[in-house]
């Protein structure tokens, strides 16, 4: 059975905007050298939060479900 792109599409950004409500906030961390004398070095750990707006958490996940709505209606 094949899949149309629509339904595929439309399963991801569902997902996708599922995830966004169960976890909207993330941090990551980058850690750059910045000194090296020898065998030693200086390194520094930056810590960035990021914060996915609610607004395009449900964008998200209403284009979804429109695709996911439209791709098993053109298969009737």
């Amino acid at each position: 059975m094949s899949r149309s792109p629509l339904v595929v599409m439309g399963a991801v950004l569902v997902v996708l905007g599922l995830i966004g409500f169960a976890i909207p906030i993330f941090t990551t961390q980058e850690t750059k050298e910045l000194a090296r004398v020898g065998e030693l070095k200086l390194e520094s750990t930056q810590t960035t939060t990021h914060v996915i707006p609610p607004l395009l958490i449900g964008g998200v996940l209403g284009v979804g479900i429109l695709l996911l709505g439209a791709g098993l209606y053109r298969k009737r």
